[in-house]
């Protein structure tokens, strides 16, 4: 008889199944949709990758949804930025190795260029467009001036000089990437040379 000494209706061992199938079903979904939704922070945007390729979909701050594990992506700053250049070796036309200890460049990425940069050098674009090309300029301006006039003579304008060349180059290479200013610090100079330097 139903409902005495204990027995369980059948109608109810057949809905257990069932209950167990729809909570782990609900909980696959409620994962699926954590995983799918990604924020992004105000003065950036976020470029898509799904296998490896780059989308031509860029999202603006705020929330989103992309389709999990298939989908990537990358967040990428369009707001006053400043990269720091360290401990960059530097030889004159003297034979002197000197290294410049920081250089810091602060630069904008404009949101219309954000695809064609990215598509071109990635979303790590400031080693091949700044970091590398810091390190080739310094070394030009280096190469062709003597210790003093990187040292003393001409120090106040490697700033402007550096700004200057890699905004020409970007202006070719990257348009939408603007170089607002280039800080050099003071050359690190062997000892010795430092001492005669400072009896001058």
């Amino acid at each position: 008889m139903p409902g005495s000494g204990g027995e369980i209706p059948t109608r109810s061992r057949r809905r257990g199944p069932a209950v167990s199938v729809a909570v782990t079903a609900g909980l696959l979904l409620s994962l699926l949709l954590w995983i799918s939704v990604h924020k992004v922070e105000e003065g950036h945007l976020a470029v898509y990758y799904r296998g490896g390729a780059l989308l031509p979909t860029l999202s603006r701050p705020g929330y989103h949804i992309m389709i999990p594990i298939l989908t990537t992506y990358r967040s990428v700053q369009t707001t006053l930025q400043t990269d720091e250049v360290k401990n960059v070796p530097c030889g004159t036309s003297g034979g002197v190795m000197i290294y410049i200890d920081r250089i810091e460049v602060m630069n904008m990425l404009a949101p219309y260029a954000v695809y064609d940069i990215v598509r071109n050098y990635t979303a790590d674009y400031d080693k091949a467009l700044i970091f590398n090309k810091i390190h080739h300029e310094l070394n030009q301006f280096c190469s062709i001036h003597t210790l003093q006039e990187v040292y003393i003579e001409l120090f106040d304008q490697i700033d402007d000089d550096l700004k200057l060349a890699l905004q020409q180059d970007l202006n070719t290479m990257a348009p939408g990437l603007i170089i607002q200013a280039v800080r050099v610090t003071k050359p690190k100079i062997p000892e010795a040379i430092r001492r005669n330097f400072e009896l001058v």
